[in-house]
């Protein structure tokens, strides 16, 4: 039997789910990333300037890109704490909670990434709606 399997057991389901949250994140960035395709497509029908056009592919990019590189860090950033408190599980080390600084962080991070979000697309569909049908 391992000693501590418990407190083991849960280290690794609490690590796995930073890595799923991970791999979400960075799923949504690619997606994001890509984005630039469903403008592309939406503004095929409507007469919109080339230069505004090519600004919000950058955006989109920029936003999808800086969330892929915030799952990576968020994959990074789990590992170090499971292998920190596996460490402190084996040694029977009792450790004061840090608190939820980085739980709080990331949730905000996704938070203000969402509102960025829902105000683009409904600028994007504000503006295609309101031009006039060819």
């Amino acid at each position: 039997m391992i000693p501590r399997f418990n407190d083991h057991a849960a280290n690794e389901r609490t690590y796995l789910a930073w890595v799923r949250t991970a791999i979400a994140v960075m799923a949504f960035g690619f997606l994001v990333e890509r984005f630039d395709l469903f403008i592309t497509y939406a503004s095929q029908n409507a007469s919109r300037a080339a230069h505004q056009l090519h600004m919000h592919l950058r955006l989109t990019e920029w936003v999808g890109l800086l969330l892929i590189v915030f799952g990576a860090l968020i994959i990074l950033l789990a590992s170090a704490r499971f292998l920190r408190n596996r460490r402190d599980i084996a040694h029977e080390r009792m450790e004061d909670y840090a608190g939820p600084v980085g739980e709080k962080l990331l949730a905000a991070i996704l938070v203000l990434l969402g509102l960025f979000l829902v105000v683009y697309v409904g600028q994007e569909l504000a503006a295609l709606s309101s031009q006039p049908d060819a």
